[in-house]
């Protein structure tokens, strides 16, 4: 029993330690070929946006929402994987729903 507590606290120290170190991960997502392009952190957090002056029209600002909305729903699916990969890698593999689901 107290070789499963102090495994349980050493997995809590590195899943502190993975969070303070996913804060400085970013990745980066575009949508339309590149013309919006989005920057998302560890902390889910939308550190930029660029867009594609081209892309910018008054008569179609439909156009430009489904874009930056594409952009931001990828750059959010890859921080969650980025997150999923580390958590597994500390939990070696198991599901802990919750935490890497």
């Amino acid at each position: 029993m107290a070789g499963m507590m102090k495994q349980a606290m050493e997995m809590k120290a590195k899943m502190e330690e993975m969070k303070e170190s996913l804060a400085d991960e970013q990745v980066e997502a575009t949508a339309g070929g590149g013309m919006v392009t989005v920057v998302v952190n560890g902390k889910m957090k939308i550190v930029s946006i660029k867009i594609d002056p081209e892309v910018i029209n008054k008569e179609d600002s439909e156009m430009l929402e489904t874009l930056i909305r594409a952009a931001v729903n990828d750059g959010v699916d890859k921080i969650q994987d980025l997150i999923k990969t580390r958590m597994t890698e500390i939990t070696g593999g198991i599901n802990i729903p919750g935490l890497t689901s």
